[in-house]
């Protein structure tokens, strides 16, 4: 698919879990995972990762795709938005003469996406929508809770107790596909968007690195499949 720019947003500065994008994960960097998906969906001419860290702009060139710029130290900073990274690279395209309709968004932090995944959400997309966005079904909606006025804990959801079964069925967002219209975005921006559609993953792939704990449990799901 030709008419698709991917971006991989991979800022070197993570508090969380240190160089997290070039960890190590079950032989290979992390970010190399998002970039195996990548290829699969398009050619290396269509695929930027945006980075400010010449580690990983090393350890992406490693594997042969080229970095092919770095990205600004204000977009870097811990302020600095999703949506003016994007906007970015859409510009330095732009400015070669690379005009793209669409983007997908590949966030390194979750390798257990699967370039199946990226193709249904993509199958999903068209032109009168903001973006496509993958989610997985949340079981939050059972179990979640707070204080009421006096005091006691009370369901906000489950008001009955009705057990899972019974509730409407609700989703989280999981971090792992955006395609997103790149009109859109100039238009609205990502806080904007009003016209998304859910792309439904299921739970055994839609997690999300976050901390170590995290990292800890998809190591252990890649090991034993």
């Amino acid at each position: 698919m030709e008419n698709i720019l991917v971006v991989i947003p991979a800022r070197g500065g993570s508090k969380g879990l240190p160089e997290k994008n070039i960890r190590d994960l079950c032989g290979k960097p992390l970010i190399v995972y998002s970039i195996e998906v990548a290829r699969a969906i398009t050619s290396d001419d269509n695929i930027c990762v945006s980075t400010d860290d010449k580690k990983i702009i090393d350890t992406v060139e490693k594997y042969g795709l080229h970095v092919p710029f770095v990205r600004p130290a204000e977009l870097a900073t811990d302020t600095a938005t999703t949506n003016d990274v994007l906007l970015h690279a859409i510009n330095f395209y732009e400015k070669k003469g690379k005009i793209y309709d669409k983007l997908l968004l590949l966030q390194p932090t979750s390798p257990l996406r699967k370039a199946e995944d990226v193709n249904g959400a993509m199958e999903l997309y068209r032109d009168d929508i903001d973006m496509v966005v993958s989610v997985t079904k949340s079981h939050a909606p059972a179990v979640l809770c707070n204080d009421n006025l006096e005091g006691f804990v009370e369901s906000v959801y489950n008001k009955k107790a009705c057990g899972r079964q019974a509730l409407p069925t609700y989703y989280e967002f999981n971090g792992a596909i955006y395609v997103i219209n790149i009109k859109a975005l100039k238009d609205k921006g990502l806080g904007g968007f009003d016209k998304r559609v859910k792309y439904v993953m299921p739970r055994e792939s839609s997690v999300d690195i976050d901390d170590i704990y995290d990292f800890m449990l998809i190591e252990s799901i890649i090991k034993n499949r």
